[in-house]
């Protein structure tokens, strides 16, 4: 039974959102939880999207957070399909797009990140996609399906991970790809040099083209329909479909209108929270993809876009306001999975940050641990088809202890060995 004393506003229904609200029930929290969605979609995990149900592997049931009917056997108020369009600090309301005003006396911001978007001519032809929502994957999944049949071809705009996975599903239905990419290797920001060929070689040997140095300038189209990509150094890529896989941007606009502070585009953008994921207001929140937080461990301001943050941040948020003690200093980790190859990273090795990369295994066979190190000190691991050794290297970046670089590389010598 709901007592109405306190209400909880959630504005976000993806993962971090749904994950507070099951958190403030298991915490013991009896007062109205609401949870805001622009989608009329239950919440969702999002990886799928471009991994498992993309592919087929995974039916369109399996990426629901909880089952429909969940929300409402534990008091979860869902209000689907509408956004919040404004936010009253002062009244401390949120507003919907229909007009309807909620009370709030704690507010969690969980709104995401949308994908940005090709600022060139030919966008507005049919046949230019962009992959951050449930229905864009479905769309998409379509839309691959056929160009394997037809022979089609597809053309991707950056080569980072939603690129990359979406570029092996493609080749899995049999479609042409070609993905262009300004930068020299794919992945370069988040593997830098080293190992970013790791990831081309793997394309390449799948039947992927790549471009790099290049940037789409134009999308070409007869009829509303797309024929071809012109790139920046004059080449003319013939295409069906253009998919823009050039990052995602947070979704700022309630905490501009409201006043909230935000972290800066070096920082990488979004809501800055404290290392309790609190907002320059004290009864506001911030989780997930557009939380931009202190990270204790770290020592730095961090916004990550990656699963295990939303799975993670919005519980930890969820008992802040309930106004437990929460420092959230989890290290960053993601996974991919790309034709035979899966991998784990875990920790932040900005470029610039690290002095030496490690490798323990045989990276040829691609079946390797990979570190990135700065004075010894372990900043990032990636392990690549080698499993159950995230705790391990989580731990490594944990105790910031200087380590033998030759030892690190040995696999006759055990991680374990580094952690005694």
């Amino acid at each position: 039974m709901v007592d109405a004393h306190q209400t909880f506003v959630i504005v976000g229904a993806g993962l971090a959102g749904a994950k507070a609200a099951e958190t403030l029930r298991s915490e013991g929290f009896t007062g109205r939880v609401i949870v805001i969605g622009d989608e009329r979609e239950h919440p969702y995990e999002r990886p799928a999207l471009s991994k498992g149900f993309l592919v087929g592997s995974e039916e369109r049931e399996s990426v629901f957070v909880q089952q429909n009917g969940w929300y409402a056997e534990h008091d979860i108020e869902l209000h689907l399909g509408q956004p919040v369009v404004h936010l009253d600090r002062v009244a401390k309301t949120v507003r919907l797009g229909d007009g309807t005003a909620l009370q709030y006396d704690k507010l969690l911001l969980a709104t995401g990140s949308e994908p940005r978007r090709l600022d060139i001519p030919g966008t507005d032809l049919a046949g230019v996609h962009h992959l951050r929502r449930l229905a864009h994957s479905e769309r998409l999944k379509h839309v691959l399906a056929s160009l394997g049949r037809e022979n089609g071809r597809l053309v991707i705009s950056g080569a980072g991970w939603i690129g990359l996975e979406v570029a092996a599903a493609a080749r899995g239905y049999g479609a042409e790809v070609t993905v262009v990419e300004p930068a020299p290797t794919p992945l370069h920001n988040v593997l830098g040099p080293e190992l970013g060929s790791v990831f081309t070689d793997l394309h390449t040997e799948h039947g992927v083209r790549f471009h790099f140095g290049a940037s789409l300038t134009e999308i070409t189209g007869q009829d509303g329909m797309v024929l071809a990509a012109l790139t920046d150094d004059g080449e003319e890529h013939p295409a069906h479909d253009v998919l823009a896989a050039i990052g995602a941007a947070p979704r700022t606009a309630l905490a501009e209108i409201a006043g909230l502070t935000l972290a800066g585009r070096e920082q990488g953008g979004g809501i800055a929270v404290d290392a309790s994921l609190r907002t320059s207001d004290p009864d506001i929140f911030a989780a997930g993809d557009v939380a931009n937080a202190e990270n204790p461990l770290l020592g730095i301001r961090l916004r990550v876009e990656h699963w295990a943050n939303a799975l993670n941040g919005g519980p930890a948020a969820a008992r802040a306001m309930l106004g437990r003690q929460v420092t959230y200093d989890r290290v960053p980790y993601f996974f991919s999975d790309q034709y035979d190859l899966g991998m784990e990273f875990s920790g932040h090795a900005a470029p610039g940050s690290y002095d030496q990369v490690v490798c323990r295994g045989d990276v040829g066979k691609r079946q390797f641990i990979a570190f990135w190190l700065h004075e010894g000190r372990v900043l990032a691991g990636m392990n690549v088809n080698v499993w159950d050794v995230t705790e391990q290297i989580q731990q490594l970046i944990r105790s910031k202890r200087p380590l033998d670089p030759e030892a690190l590389s040995d696999p006759s010598v055990p991680l374990a060995s580094f952690l005694d």
